[in-house]
């Protein structure tokens, strides 16, 4: 099974350090470093990524649609909210969907459709991380490292949460 992932995308701008610093000078320079980071993880993991914008603060010229780097980029509609629109990826995507954001509405209503969901916060660290270990992996061919690690029931999580845990894990 594929995974979508669904970004809500002035949440994740605003709530990540490296993003947040450009979206405060210029917001379209946010948004451009946002696409690029997405674009070079979508290098090393080839996942389908949509990034949804308030069309409030769209680009004059720009369409509600738009694919840039193999990112699909959509700006809300006029009177219609960035939230609503991934609340109806969602709820059409079900749990093929992986849905980015921090804002407890929409995680709730992800949830509640059966798509996982992630905090801004640790989807920001989490691609950061990926550019980081395949840079390293390009410089260095360690191999297998051996490891004593025990693998093994501990408490079990909800059906939900495996589900969750195990598209988290795609990242």
């Amino acid at each position: 099974m594929s995974l979508h992932i669904i970004i809500d995308g002035y949440n994740l701008i605003r709530h990540s350090d490296i993003f947040s610093d450009l979206d405060r000078r210029d917001i379209q320079l946010g948004r451009d470093a946002l696409i690029d980071t997405l674009a070079e993880y979508k290098k090393i993991k080839p996942h389908r990524i949509t990034i949804v914008f308030d069309g409030l603060n769209a680009p004059i010229f720009s369409q509600h649609r738009d694919r840039i780097k193999g990112i699909e980029i959509k700006f809300s509609r006029g009177g219609e909210s960035a939230d609503s629109v991934i609340k109806k990826i969602s709820a059409r995507e079900k749990e093929k969907a992986l849905i980015v954001s921090s804002d407890r509405d929409i995680v709730d209503f992800a949830a509640s459709q059966g798509s996982a969901t992630i905090d801004s916060i640790l989807f920001a660290q989490k691609i950061a991380m990926a550019s980081y270990v395949d840079k390293k992996a390009m410089d260095e061919d360690e191999g297998w490292i051996p490891t004593t690690k025990k693998k093994g029931p501990n408490k079990r999580l909800s059906k939900r949460q495996r589900r969750n845990r195990i598209k988290i894990k795609k990242l």
